[in-house]
């Protein structure tokens, strides 16, 4: 790394940490019912709320009544992105006429953002009007964040609640999440990222002609965006030449501040952060990377002041932090030893193909490993283009559960999950009842942990077992052998984690990827949601234990320590075979 990248670093992260305790102070005072600055504003906006949705704010929910609410307007939110999708063509702003989404890709579109996935087997810029964009999905990614936060501050009062069956409001939550975190931050964000280019409007498309014509091939596709394929299967391939070129248009800077804070992904282009509309300069590249890690690591802290010790807010953010420093430091270092084969033609130095070297390669690095590290799934760089163990690194951190930091709320809820875990095993070798938080870690606690944190890595293993038996899902594969299986591991780790990157390479938009992409995205975001509510209502039932002698210290290095090899020891027993397959031995092919 340069000297410039060593500052723009170390800035970046001084900076998000001096931000981690005051916003984790706000959000522990919002969702705890206490004043705020921003109170004189927003409490006449929220009790006017309360009362055209009929809401009783003082009127709490047991966990099934909370988790049913949850359910039931996710739900909602899922069937109407659907029919607009459906409908897209008779909707108002689409000045392009584009037509409506087939009902494969508008179930698989509608269940990624309504489960903060924002997989896109779509290009936006071409597929998708502006009325879309607005009022569906940037409004999935305010309700679909708040949902994670609402889980999780749920389970925070189920530690810090004794004898109770009530966890809080739903209503309440989602609400005050909206309203007093998401919203303000991204209205503050937008007109920062306009001030920087990132475009705001409803313009039509415009049309440049090229200095010089450009001629590639492509893979063809029939009038519902499907690959056309030939008698033996194949996919069909044609010579294009262009000579223009096609500027898209859009309300593009509402969309992108949110989809970054609430760690939702996608984009409204194809290309992500690597396009210059939505992120043209280095001060929008690294506010979009603060935006993503901001609220994720500032929970850490609301969850040490509400219940009552900061200092365990601050051990689980170490843990993170160190996870994903470590991480961004592999990343880096095989990135920019590039890669031998290259380098045997001549073309020494860093592996520099697919990324945005506008930012450098350390500034790249460090949005990959934050978009994978969360749920976010915005992109500066193709992961296709990394190196085996580059890409490894950001599959990594999607398949251990995506929780250093994790996604908003879900990021949390997965890492106290682990720390559950990691108490009961501790308890077992010392022979004393797991204390966690002064709750009794028992039997239920631990089968609904393990749960949560393990569900989404057996939907990813199993279905991509079932991808690599099936020939529609193999003829998909742009890449045969290792390289091939890491495509379709991580994409499916992407759906199942609510990611949404994708390793690209890979054609998804057919109807077995677009049907069994909706059910990992399902079954990855619902169940451990509902587990960790359940968990919560059983906490809060418990009494409150006093700590003893014999107490283990959850605010100390040794525990976090542990939870650390806790968190790397799951994922290396899990996956270790399936990566040993893909990026593994594609590396030592490499190498050889």
């Amino acid at each position: 790394m340069s000297a410039y990248e060593w500052v723009e670093t170390i800035l970046f992260f001084v900076v998000l940490l001096a931000l981690v305790k005051p916003l984790g102070a706000f959000m522990a005072r919002v969702y705890q019912g206490e004043r705020t600055f921003l109170s004189p504003v927003l409490a006449p906006c929220e009790n006017l709320l309360y009362r055209i949705c009929g809401v009783d704010r003082d009127e709490e929910m047991g966990w099934k009544r909370y988790a049913f609410a949850m359910l039931l307007f996710n739900f909602a939110l899922f069937a109407a992105l659907f029919a607009m999708l459906l409908f897209q063509h008779l909707l108002p702003l689409n000045p392009l006429k584009f037509r409506a989404f087939s009902w494969q890709l508008a179930l698989n579109s509608a269940v990624s953002f309504v489960t903060n996935t924002n997989w896109q087997n779509y290009s936006g810029e071409l597929t998708a009007s502006y009325f879309t964009q607005m009022v569906g999905l940037a409004v999935h990614n305010f309700v679909s964040a708040a949902t994670g936060m609402a889980v999780v501050i749920a389970l925070i009062r189920g530690f810090v609640r004794r004898k109770t069956s009530l966890l809080g409001n739903f209503w309440v939550d989602m609400t005050r999440s909206i309203l007093y975190v998401l919203l303000p931050i991204a209205l503050v964000a937008s007109l920062v990222l306009i001030s920087q280019g990132v475009i705001q409007n409803f313009s039509d498309y415009g049309t440049v002609p090229l200095v010089q014509a450009v001629r590639y091939d492509k893979t063809k596709l029939d009038d519902r965006g499907n690959l056309v394929r030939d008698a033996a299967g194949k996919p069909v391939v044609e010579a294009v030449t262009v000579r223009e070129v096609t500027v898209p248009m859009g309300p593009v800077a509402s969309q992108e501040a949110i989809k970054e804070l609430g760690t939702n992904g996608g984009g409204f282009f194809n290309a992500n952060s690597s396009h210059p509309y939505e992120n043209p300069t280095p001060l929008s590249h690294y506010l979009e990377i603060l935006l993503i890690l901001l609220i994720p690591f500032a929970l850490t802290h609301t969850f040490g002041r509400m219940v009552g010790n900061p200092r365990q807010g601050w051990a689980l953010l170490s843990v993170m932090l160190f996870v994903l420093i470590t991480s961004f430091s592999v990343l880096q270092t095989m990135e920019a030893k590039g890669n031998p084969l290259v380098a045997r033609l001549g073309v020494e130095g860093a592996n520099l193909e697919g990324k945005e070297i506008r930012f450098s390669l350390a500034g790249t690095s460090l949005f990959e490993v934050s978009t994978t590290g969360t749920s976010c799934g915005a992109v500066a760089a193709m992961h296709d283009s990394l190196t085996p163990i580059g890409g490894m690194v950001t599959m990594c951190l999607i398949l251990l559960g995506e929780l250093v930091p994790g996604g908003v709320g879900s990021g949390l809820y997965t890492m106290l999950a682990f720390a559950v875990i990691a108490v009961f095993v501790s308890g077992l070798m010392i022979g004393r009842t797991p204390e966690y938080l002064g709750k009794k870690i028992e039997v239920r606690e631990m089968w609904l942990s393990l749960l949560t944190v393990l569900i989404a890595g057996i939907t990813v293993l199993i279905l991509s077992g079932i991808a690599m038996i099936t020939p529609s899902a193999m003829a998909s594969m742009a890449n045969p052998g290792a390289h091939g299986l890491s495509e379709v591991l991580y994409a499916f780790a992407s759906m199942a984690n609510n990611n949404g990157s994708a390793l690209a390479g890979i054609s998804a938009n057919t109807n077995f990827y677009n049907l069994l992409g909706s059910f990992a995205m399902i079954l990855g975001r619902y169940l451990p949601a509902v587990a960790v509510l359940a968990m919560a209502g059983s906490l809060a039932e418990k009494k409150y234990v006093p700590p003893s002698l014999g107490t283990l210290p959850t605010d100390k290095a040794p525990f976090a320590i542990w939870l650390t090899l806790v968190i790397l020891i799951v994922g290396a027993l899990s996956f270790f075979p399936a990566l040993a397959l893909g990026p593994i031995a594609e590396y030592l092919s490499m190498m050889r």
